[in-house]
């Protein structure tokens, strides 16, 4: 039975990789940082240290023939770090670096990494992007050059917002906000954004371990389906059965309520388009995303925003 690694297996997307993987016959191994952590029934364990220039993995990397490195240092509401880019490049750069180095001499055939759309923007705007962003392409770039020529195949995949019950972000605070009959000032923003549900990404990847030859470039998943962020509150209102209120207020005000909440990264997604072209990933990776938008949102909303 092929063995794969999954690292931060308890994590949102991890653990729906992990349970996906194992329905499908691999044998899966996650890594964690604290052996009290609850991983998917039927994952082996393996801890690691934090995630760094000098994290050792080789004993996660035994006998695995792939890797799906889902682990990293992600957007952080209040930023305590004084240099926040050098806190994203250690784990982000740095420790997936020294993974790719490591799987290598383990005789590990691929590794695909779960980047994000982000390192997209970042590469398009370098000036304007988060230190999470420029982590990520710098991630990305770190990579291809650890395995470029070699015998290890590197799939990047570069998923947008990511739902699914009980997402982590904007989603849940979105669901949590309408649940309540709030009235939210979002009704005159008229942009589009891409989102993939976790199931359709959790599809995704499991179709990046099995395509041969695999793809060179980095690859953006999606649904397939943009939403102005107006359509996308009363799509969720109307799963979770909720009234949906929306007033108008300036996207120019709510940049600045943003910016002196320190909230600038949450308004950015709710006011600005991040519209995603899928084709190029549905044709690299001969797949499709399994879920439409509107049975991904009930399945996500069915029992409300803090369902178990």
């Amino acid at each position: 039975m092929a063995r794969v690694l999954v690292t931060g297996a308890n994590g949102f997307i991890a653990a729906a990789v992990c349970r996906r993987l194992l329905a499908a016959g691999w044998a899966v191994r996650g890594t964690l940082r604290r052996p009290e952590v609850k991983l998917p029934e039927g994952v082996e364990r393996a801890l690691v240290d934090s995630l760094g220039g000098s994290t050792d993995w080789t004993g996660a990397l035994a006998d695995c023939q792939a890797v799906i490195h889902c682990a990293a240092r992600v957007h952080v509401l209040r930023e305590e770090a004084a240099d926040p880019l050098s806190a994203f490049r250690r784990v982000n750069v740095e420790g997936s670096a020294a993974l790719a180095r490591q799987a290598l001499t383990a005789g590990v055939k691929r590794l695909i990494y779960l980047s994000s759309i982000g390192a997209a923007q970042a590469s398009e705007k370098p000036d304007a992007a988060t230190p999470y962003q420029l982590s990520k392409l710098e991630a990305e770039a770190a990579l291809q050059t650890v395995t470029a020529g070699g015998p290890m195949a590197l799939i990047v995949l570069r998923p947008p917002l990511v739902y699914g019950p009980n997402a982590p972000g904007n989603f849940t605070r979105l669901a949590r906000l309408l649940a309540k009959g709030l009235p939210l000032p979002l009704a005159g923003i008229a942009n589009r954004r891409s989102l993939i549900y976790l199931d359709n990404l959790t599809s995704a990847i499991e179709a990046a371990l099995a395509i041969d030859p695999p793809p060179a470039a980095p690859l953006a998943v999606c649904d397939g389906a943009d939403f102005s962020t107006p359509d996308l509150l009363r799509a969720m209102g109307h799963a979770m059965g909720q009234r949906v209120r929306l007033w108008p207020c300036p996207p120019a005000l709510l940049r600045l309520a943003g910016a002196l909440l320190n909230r600038r990264s949450a308004i950015t997604a709710l006011t600005e388009s991040l519209a995603i072209d899928n084709r190029p990933a549905c044709e690299a990776l001969g797949w499709t995303p399994p879920f439409g938008v509107e049975e991904a949102l009930a399945a996500s909303l069915a029992e409300g925003p803090d369902r178990p």
